[in-house]
């Protein structure tokens, strides 16, 4: 395990830096244990596995407060979004076949009540056919509640994640996903929603809160 390791840090192959950390953790550990009297190989290659499983867990744990942390950033931009547009702009949509701003809002809502903790090991907080009803809201205060519930509810699901259980694969969407995979997956639809209600806000000259 370890010489392919190293091999693989000489080779042009990219290891993620997590990957790094736990492997020289490892290299550390085993290494000691077998400089241990009366340690023997068994024993140490036990050691190593207990290492291991710490070490994953402890990198999935933080794999999750990264996670939580960019929710948080994007949470403040959607919201400062939502409010910025008035009322009336909120079945604005750039053409027929692409969605209004109170769908790109709800969608997100949605996600926050479905996607993101479900994809994590998490509940989901409504059914298919009430997520179908709820991306028909228009109502400005009723999308901006939702859009803060469903946040809520991504933090409390996900804050309630034993990072245990990250370690590994899951499947979504019929593809079996490591969990950073998962986070990038899920967090990137997130940020794509995010630039693309941006961009409806530039082009009714509406300024991001935070780019004031």
């Amino acid at each position: 395990m370890f010489l392919r390791f190293f091999q693989r840090l000489h080779s042009t192959e990219r290891v993620p830096p997590t990957l790094c950390l736990v492997s020289l953790a490892l290299v550390t550990v085993f290494s000691t244990a077998c400089g241990q009297d009366g340690v023997t190989p068994e024993m140490a290659a036990e050691m190593v596995a207990e290492a291991r499983a710490e070490a994953t867990t402890e990198a999935a744990a933080g794999e999750k407060a990264s996670f939580l942390a960019n929710v948080e950033v994007m949470r403040e931009k959607f919201l400062g979004l939502a409010e910025a547009f008035p009322e009336d702009e909120y079945t604005w949509r750039p053409m027929e076949g692409v969605r209004s701003v109170s769908e790109v809002l709800m969608l997100i809502a949605t996600e926050g009540y479905n996607l993101a903790p479900s994809a994590l090991g998490g509940t989901a907080a409504i059914s298919r056919d009430e997520q179908g009803e709820l991306r028909m809201l228009t109502d400005k205060a009723e999308v901006i509640d939702h859009l803060n519930k469903g946040f809520d509810y991504l933090r409390m699901e996900i804050e309630a994640i034993d990072p245990a259980t990250l370690v590994g694969s899951r499947e979504l969407f019929g593809q079996e996903r490591t969990t950073p995979d998962i986070i990038l997956f899920v967090g990137g639809d997130m940020h794509e929603h995010l630039g693309q209600l941006i961009a409806y806000a530039r082009t009714n000259e509406i300024v991001p809160p935070w780019s004031q």
